[in-house]
């Protein structure tokens, strides 16, 4: 079941839940909601801030995490209904909950990623995947911050081309950081990082061509 150590901190003085002022449109159930949510965010995200998103208290949007968390993991329902354990599961990470494929599953979902033939990586992605290269492990943010445009469609391209990988949650912020694979170096025909060229003939070093962000 979801864990109960998240720290309520969008209680009012008196203890209870303060209810934001946004809210669902009517008809749509917080459960659905937060799940809609949860499958298409990059980072884990608090339950502070889902509740602020969906304008419901903490309260309830931790008993409706609870819930997912169950129906993912097949428990029964509470009329005693089976319900199928799903391939993927809703898990708390650095203080956040994301949507992950479950661990036992890693290595179907590879497989199908390398039976595919994908259409060239774009411009944008090889700029990314180069800096990721050359910085890692790195950030979405920081990775965003050195190319100053957005990279969240090009992160999940190439995590879903199998050539990056979630290195670290940080436990602070809750920032993944990523890596290279080794598809990565099988396909650009070298044995490791260290044969990667200099970025430019102006620096002496190709690692060090970057700001020093993380």
């Amino acid at each position: 079941m979801a864990s109960e150590t998240l720290t309520d901190t969008a209680a009012a003085p008196d203890g209870t839940d303060t209810t934001p002022e946004r809210g669902l449109p009517d008809g749509v159930e917080l459960a659905r909601a937060l799940e809609a949510i949860l499958m298409v965010v990059d980072e884990p995200q608090s339950v502070v801030g889902l509740a602020s998103a969906v304008g419901r208290p903490v309260k309830e949007v931790r008993a409706s995490i609870a819930e997912l968390v169950a129906d993912y993991d097949g428990e029964p329902a509470a009329d005693g209904t089976p319900r199928p354990r799903r391939g993927f599961e809703l898990r708390e990470v650095g203080g956040g909950w994301r949507i992950y494929v479950r661990s036992e599953l890693d290595a179907v979902v590879r497989d199908f990623v390398h039976t595919q033939t994908p259409a060239k990586l774009s411009q944008a992605a090889l700029e990314t995947l180069a800096v990721i290269a050359y910085k890692q492990p790195i950030s979405r943010g920081a990775v965003a911050s050195i190319r100053a445009v957005n990279v969240d469609s090009v992160v999940r391209t190439l995590l879903g081309r199998g050539l990056i990988t979630e290195a670290y949650t940080d436990s602070e912020t809750g920032a993944i950081h990523y890596e290279t694979t080794e598809l990565l170096l099988t396909q650009l025909g070298i044995n490791s990082l260290d044969e990667l060229p200099p970025i430019s003939p102006l620096l002496d070093d190709g690692r060090d061509g970057f700001d020093d962000v993380r």
